[in-house]
């Protein structure tokens, strides 16, 4: 069985604590990270795919309903809080489970064997399924991408512009390039620069170490020359 990747976002030392005892006591899970606030987790899930978070609800800058509200669909949320009032609200974003503190053990394993059943669901061992969309959040809401529309997507820091056929203005997502370059389809997009990914299809043509796609130029870096070399091979008729 794959490990469950997980973070545990809680101001009080002594319960973040506790939770940390428990995952490492519980095989299937697989601890990323321990943090004091909301804004201190955003760092890692943004960088990585985090499968669970453990959030307490009553904390400093934002709350864990609020802050749950900003997280991937992808990402399941078990609240741990010693507030029994935020039950409704807990449920109301859909979380998988809502422990009161103080919790036992076997109630947390309870909890977590919820998270545990709905991977297993999944195909353990898929085959390759082709992606043709994905969600991103931009301005509060997600955004579904269709991704034969997108020309680039290029990276500024925290944030990357998704430049697309259907309209003049990219849309602007808080994620860092690394990570969507995991999602996206190997065999449609390709990294070629520090600060670009683009639409292999949507090229039109090469010249002097730079790509020629939609009215951008776009400079082949040094470390991804091989790569795309080889796939121009794949493509070239001599």
């Amino acid at each position: 069985m794959k490990k469950i990747s997980c973070i545990i976002i809680d101001d009080e030392p002594l319960a973040s604590e506790l939770v940390e005892i428990y995952v490492q006591k519980t095989p299937f899970l697989d601890h990323r990270g321990t943090f004091n606030s909301a804004v201190e987790a955003l760092k890692i899930l943004n960088e990585e795919k985090i499968d669970l978070v453990f959030l307490d609800i009553q904390m400093p800058d934002m709350n864990g309903i609020e802050f749950s509200k900003t997280l991937s669909p992808e990402t399941k949320i078990i609240f741990t809080t010693a507030f029994k009032d935020y039950a409704f609200e807990g449920f109301k974003v859909s979380a998988v489970d809502y422990l009161l503190k103080p919790f036992s053990y076997q109630e947390f394993l309870v909890a977590a064997n919820k998270v545990a059943n709905l991977h297993s669901v999944r195909d353990p061992n898929p085959g390759p399924v082709e992606k043709n969309y994905i969600f991103v959040k931009s301005e509060y809401k997600q955004v579904k991408i269709n991704l034969d529309d997108v020309y680039y997507f290029e990276g500024l820091k925290d944030y990357i512009k998704i430049w697309l056929l259907s309209q003049p203005k990219p849309v602007l997502t808080l994620m860092s390039l690394k990570l969507l370059e995991e999602e996206l389809p190997e065999d449609k997009f390709m990294r070629v620069h520090r600060s670009f990914i683009v639409a292999l299809d949507k090229i039109n043509s090469i010249e002097r170490g730079q790509i020629l796609i939609k009215e951008e130029r776009i400079t082949i870096a040094d470390q991804y020359k091989d790569k795309f070399n080889k796939f121009l091979e794949t493509r070239s008729i001599h």
